[in-house]
């Protein structure tokens, strides 16, 4: 498919998801709510042909050169259709933010000024191999009273079709149009940038997944992007933190799982833990479950092990059990390196200091900010967000985990009694 071909395809899919964006904007929460239960309730009562689905792409997955984690994040199994549909229903129960009054006041003329929240209109989502994601994306953009058109990864297309297929029939068994959830079934390239294209039928493109796809987007895209490109995570660790409680953080922050966004990438430490013998603790702990680590001659001067970290190590997110470690001599050397050398995603700090907490917060600009907790749990189900679209390190129009308020914008509402500019 050429881009021309690619961008016909894309604006009669557009034409179709404008029309049941204008149909959500106008109906009531609780119908569409009624919509995303019955999305859930498809996935259980589907479990046997959306596993056959899945089969097809699981015996793909070598020649597409998936590793070992990326075929398990691939794979459905009865506990995660049922995990989908406990995150569709999380989102139903979640209040409507559709409507909200953000603002309401009089004006001395009398003139009633309000600020409401409405639906963002038509959303391109972008993903990778992820089937669950489907569901997710779908359940977000309906409770937000968004039409979406979604375009997964080619190492799960069978699966994430019969997804979609499954979520629209119950949408439009709910009453509702079943254009609002659009799965794009070619994974031809040139679709991408048509989507990333279709200025004035596309309101929003939310790329989720690695650094090259959202470099794909962004370079062409017309329409406004959100995006993450990388998650470089750091866990600083300081001169008052509780030993058994930074041990335990740091091991979680990078070892539970390493290939993820959230997943820390660098560990800095107080100078005054060299001596206390905590550093050593720490790079014993990492060794020990099997992470290669890179530091800096303060680090490496307590284990021959740890290759020297370079410029580089600072700035790479390794999506792998490789950490890099520093020691830092204060609390504002390691935000100046947070700073420097981060993507604005998420960090966190040990300390039993609530000054120092409050500085570390105030200071490193990224999307979420931990105290004395993993990095790890930076996400929209932790967050009670029931499930997120993804990760935002942008400042405008959303920032950190994605939940359905952050997809919505605003309008004006202003009512008079005849009032005139003069």
């Amino acid at each position: 498919m050429n881009i021309m071909d690619a961008s016909v395809y894309i604006a009669e899919l557009v034409r179709q998801a404008r029309g049941a964006a204008g149909v959500l904007a106008t109906t009531n929460g609780a119908r569409r709510d009624a919509a995303i239960r019955a999305c859930a309730a498809a996935l259980r009562a589907n479990k046997t042909g959306l596993k056959a689905a899945n089969q097809k792409d699981l015996d793909r997955a070598p020649q597409f050169g998936l590793t070992a984690a990326m075929t398990d994040r691939l794979r459905l199994t009865d506990k995660t259709l049922d995990a989908m549909a406990d995150a569709l229903e999380q989102i139903a129960a979640q209040t409507d933010p559709v409507g909200q009054t953000l603002s309401a006041y009089n004006r001395p003329d009398g003139l009633r000024i309000e600020k409401r929240r409405v639906p963002i209109g038509v959303i391109g989502f972008i993903y990778e191999s992820r089937p669950n994601v489907t569901t997710d994306a779908a359940g977000l953009f309906l409770k937000s009273g968004n039409a979406c058109i979604l375009r997964g990864g080619k190492e799960a297309l069978h699966s994430n079709l019969a997804v979609a297929a499954c979520v629209r029939q119950a949408v439009a068994d709910a009453g509702l149009p079943a254009a609002a959830v659009t799965m794009i079934d070619n994974p031809d390239r040139d679709i991408v940038a048509a989507m990333a294209k279709a200025e004035g039928g596309i309101d929003l493109i939310i790329p989720r997944g690695g650094e090259k796809l959202i470099r794909a987007v962004t370079d062409v895209a017309t329409v406004p992007v959100i995006k993450h490109y990388t998650g470089n995570c750091h866990v600083y660790v300081h001169a008052d933190a509780d030993p058994a409680t930074a041990r335990a953080i740091v091991r979680n922050a990078k070892c539970q799982r390493p290939g993820v966004c959230n997943a820390a990438e660098t560990l800095l430490v107080h100078a005054s833990h060299v001596q206390s013998g905590l550093l050593g603790q720490l790079l014993d702990d990492l060794a020990g479950a099997g992470v290669e680590l890179r530091g800096d001659e303060r680090t490496r001067a307590l284990r021959g092990d740890v290759k020297p970290a370079d410029e580089s190590d600072w700035a790479t997110e390794y999506l792998d059990l490789i950490l890099a470690v520093r020691v830092v001599d204060d609390l504002e050397q390691a935000v100046e390196h947070v700073n420097a050398y981060g993507s604005r995603h998420t960090d966190a700090i040990m300390t039993q200091s609530l000054a120092a907490a409050e500085r570390f917060t105030a200071a490193v600009d990224s999307a979420s900010v931990m105290v004395n907790a993993s990095t790890r749990l930076a996400d929209g189900g932790v967050y009670g967000l029931g499930a997120e679209v993804g990760i935002s390190t942008d400042k405008l129009h959303a920032r950190g985990p994605m939940g359905a308020e952050d997809l919505t914008t605003y309008k004006w509402i202003v009512t008079g009694q005849g009032h005139l500019r003069t």
